[in-house]
């Protein structure tokens, strides 16, 4: 009991990672309008610059520090814009890998965790038990006959188990003609 609670504890978790993941996704559109923005507002800034620099004849005048150090913050902000876009783009691209990675991840925790729950059970089980479950697990709704071919029991005695296991809600059997399909229920 205390391992399904730990198992159900584990997919929430991933869950969370993954919603987180899709909020990225998000943020990263964001980041790619806030720098798409910001390279407008700097391109305009730059040119109004570049024509008041032209009306003073700033090329060649001392009066012209202003602007001088207007452009050098504007290369900085350059700079910043490059790095927003950047993360904008590989919050976008590369969130579908990290969402794939997350999703392959999770089918094989609930594999693995499929895979311990039955280990799990098979430790409370006597060893007839034991034998017609990983029968059952090799091939799951096989017949009543060819399990008692698989487990070398007689009719009597793996009519018995079968009983034993279904009141253990372990399995469950559906008529297939004249004998019975067995299906795992873990």
């Amino acid at each position: 009991m205390l391992s399904l609670i730990i198992i159900k504890q584990n997919i929430n978790k991933y869950k969370r990672k993954i919603l987180s993941y899709m909020e990225n996704k998000k943020l990263g559109v964001i980041f790619l309008v806030l720098g798409v923005a910001l390279t407008i507002l700097i391109l305009n800034l730059v040119g109004n610059l570049n024509k008041e620099a032209v009306k003073i004849g700033c090329f060649e005048n001392k009066n012209c520090e202003k602007i001088e150090s207007k452009l050098d913050i504007v290369h900085l902000a350059f700079g910043i814009i490059g790095f927003v876009l950047a993360l904008g783009v590989y919050l976008i691209i590369f969130s579908k890998s990290d969402e794939a990675i997350l999703h392959r991840l999770e089918e094989e925790k609930k594999e693995r965790s499929d895979d311990e729950k039955f280990n799990l059970i098979m430790h409370g089980l006597d060893e007839y038990e034991k034998n017609v479950m990983k029968a059952i697990k090799e091939q799951n709704g096989i017949t009543q006959n060819t399990l008692r071919l698989r487990t070398n029991l007689s009719k009597a005695k793996l009519s018995y188990v079968v009983n034993d296991l279904e009141k253990k809600g372990l399995i469950k059997r559906e008529k297939n003609g004249k004998t019975f399909a067995i299906f795992l229920r873990v």
